[in-house]
């Protein structure tokens, strides 16, 4: 037999060069949901250009009056001086664009159109976020518990939703917005016109919403982590509150943001009728309906229109983003 060879305990004992190498490394740490769909939606450059352009508009909406105080003039000014008293269009070419008026100034009256249009996303955006988080807030609770206790509680909300996805709404809004006096619950002027159009578009947006979480809720009620908590004594409101919500936040998110596009597409439709915020209120529906009149001014036309598209368009690319870092499955 060989003998075995004197090995010094200082070198049996010593670290290897691998073990030294890793030793100033940094302990592996796990990463939660969120992280890994921050990192997904990072990697999209064209939803973070949508989410630069929707941040960089709700800040124009809240710092509308200094904006317009340092770039435009009141936007219910009239500059009449401006304008062509026989043709009504602006005297200066390319439709008054100059320094003092970056959009031009309107026909007729020689409005700021820049200062209507900023004070104008003050209006779609406000109604617009506001509409959606009264439809999440109502399609998210009904459909949840929907979803959840099933049989003729399930089938009392579905018909409802059926009833609402088939009533006429634009009809509705435009008869109900008519008949509404200048003062009502204890509301006045814009105050009332606005919280009156978060009501018609948020209440009647629900189903929508509404029957996506129902879906999911009723795959997750199936779900192990559920049979669990009701093996512990959980009732109905812990499971809902505490257990299913909490893993529905990404459809939730995900349709939130598909679904402002069409409120602000909605309340400028609205406001193009006639029904929407009065004026001399700037809107940006109301803008292309006093442009419909001054057709050979394309200007006058163009920039309400072209807020409009690029709010909706930034909404709808951040939306998409947003869906396929949450939901990697569903990317196609």
């Amino acid at each position: 037999m060989t003998a075995p060879l004197d090995v010094p305990e200082s070198a049996a004992t010593a670290p290897s060069d691998e073990m030294l190498a890793g030793a100033d490394r940094k302990a592996i740490e796990g990463r939660s949901l969120g992280q890994i769909a921050w990192r997904r939606l990072r990697r999209d450059k064209v939803a973070i250009a949508g989410a630069c352009v929707i941040i960089f508009l709700i800040l124009v909406a809240v710092f509308a009056p200094l904006i317009v105080k340092w770039f435009g003039h009141d936007p219910l000014e009239y500059h009449e001086d401006l304008t062509d008293s026989r043709s009504m269009a602006p005297k200066a070419a390319f439709g008054g664009i100059s320094l003092d008026f970056l959009f031009g100034v309107e026909p007729q009256n020689g409005r700021d159109i820049f200062s209507r249009v900023v004070y104008g996303a003050r209006v779609s955006l406000l109604i617009a976020f506001l509409a959606t988080l009264l439809s999440v807030v109502i399609g998210t609770l009904l459909g949840v518990i929907a979803g959840y206790f099933g049989g003729w509680v399930d089938t009392l909300i579905g018909r409802a939703m059926d009833v609402f996805l088939a009533f006429p709404l634009l009809v509705f809004a435009i008869a109900l917005a008519g008949v509404v006096p200048d003062q009502a619950f204890g509301l006045t002027g814009d105050t009332l016109r606005v919280a009156l159009l978060i009501f018609i578009i948020g209440f009647f947006n629900w189903p929508y919403l509404g029957r996506i979480i129902r879906g999911q809720t009723l795959s997750l009620r199936e779900r192990e982590f559920v049979d669990a908590a009701r093996s512990l004594g959980a009732r109905g409101p812990y499971i809902i509150f505490r257990e299913l919500l909490p893993n529905l936040i990404a459809p939730i998110l995900i349709y939130s943001t598909l679904l402002i596009p069409s409120n602000i597409l909605f309340e400028a439709a609205l406001s193009f009728l006639g029904v929407g915020v009065r004026p001399p209120t700037p809107t940006w529906g109301g803008m292309l309906a006093d442009a419909a009149r001054y057709y050979t001014i394309p200007h006058f036309m163009v920039f309400p229109g072209l807020a409009i598209f690029v709010t909706v368009l930034a909404f709808n690319l951040f939306g998409d983003g947003l869906r396929d870092a949450l939901d990697p499955r569903g990317k196609r």
